[in-house]
């Protein structure tokens, strides 16, 4: 009875916090103003500006997972091979950026790449062109890849240490070359890994508004930022819950996706 007692403050907080938000979304999604029941707020996903800004979103959100997938591999690799004091040592350097908040670290990434920023003045000290990427999708890509990578490198991470040795030996053993190793050993058994962290990745980065607003100005609406003005600016609770609700399904179907791949979620566990 005791040990029960000691969940119930994450009870709480599930209740508080997860459930009954919910609760409001979905009811202010299937809801008008007079409280009768209608689906317009979910169809309004199909007007050409909300429809834009959620294909975008994909799009941004499906290259940023692509490039983190594509750095974070070699380097969970590299860091697996290391012995153990060097690469606990360099996967904390690598988590202490999470450490600062969210919010100052894309900030910070605004001031470096802003036309008066720390890399144009260098540039212009050194006699070069400006780089102009704040306010264009480029920046919101690097933003996204900068704040989210370290969550695709953890789960590949993890699931390249658990990979015993003996198993890559043997098949060397027995004639394969490193190519076959990796695509035929190491990829598989590092599989689990890599889905956890596409979805560790692509979910914020869908959802996400803050780096689109900082980085890409209010010239670049991702659905994420089309919500939060939905409820901040025009203060209008059903069509954001009606969105929020749209946006919750593509984030259902790459969790689901995520648990058919990683059964036991090996990915997760750090």
């Amino acid at each position: 009875m005791n040990k029960k007692m000691l969940s119930l403050p994450y009870l709480f907080w599930c209740v508080a916090f997860i459930i009954i938000p919910l609760i409001m979304v979905f009811y202010y999604g299937l809801t008008d103003k007079t409280g009768a029941f209608t689906l317009e707020n979910i169809a309004a996903i199909a007007t050409p500006e909300h429809s834009k800004a959620l294909w975008f979103s994909l799009l941004l959100s499906l290259i940023s997972t692509v490039i983190c997938l594509l750095l974070a591999y070699p380097l969970a690799m590299i860091l697996s091979k290391m012995q153990v004091n060097q690469h606990s040592f360099i996967v904390l350097i690598f988590i202490l950026p999470m450490w600062m908040n969210f919010l100052l670290r894309t900030i910070a990434w605004q001031t470096l790449l802003e036309k008066s920023g720390v890399i144009n003045t260098l540039l212009d000290f050194l006699h070069l062109p400006a780089l102009e990427i704040i306010n264009t999708p480029y920046a919101i890509v690097l933003g996204m890849v900068y704040n989210f990578l370290p969550f695709m490198v953890l789960p590949i991470y993890n699931s390249l240490t658990k990979i015993d040795n003996n198993v890559i030996n043997a098949a060397r053993d027995l004639g394969a070359d490193s190519f076959k190793t990796f695509t035929r050993i190491i990829l598989p058994l590092s599989l689990p890994g890599v889905i956890s962290g596409i979805t560790m990745v692509f979910v914020p980065a869908l959802t996400t508004f803050v780096i689109s607003t900082l980085l890409g100005g209010s010239k670049i609406l991702l659905i994420g930022n089309v919500i939060e003005q939905e409820f901040t600016v025009t203060n209008n609770w059903h069509l954001g819950s009606g969105l929020s609700i749209v946006l919750m399904i593509f984030i259902i179907v790459n969790m689901v996706l995520s648990l058919v791949f990683d059964k036991e979620g090996e990915g997760n566990a750090l």
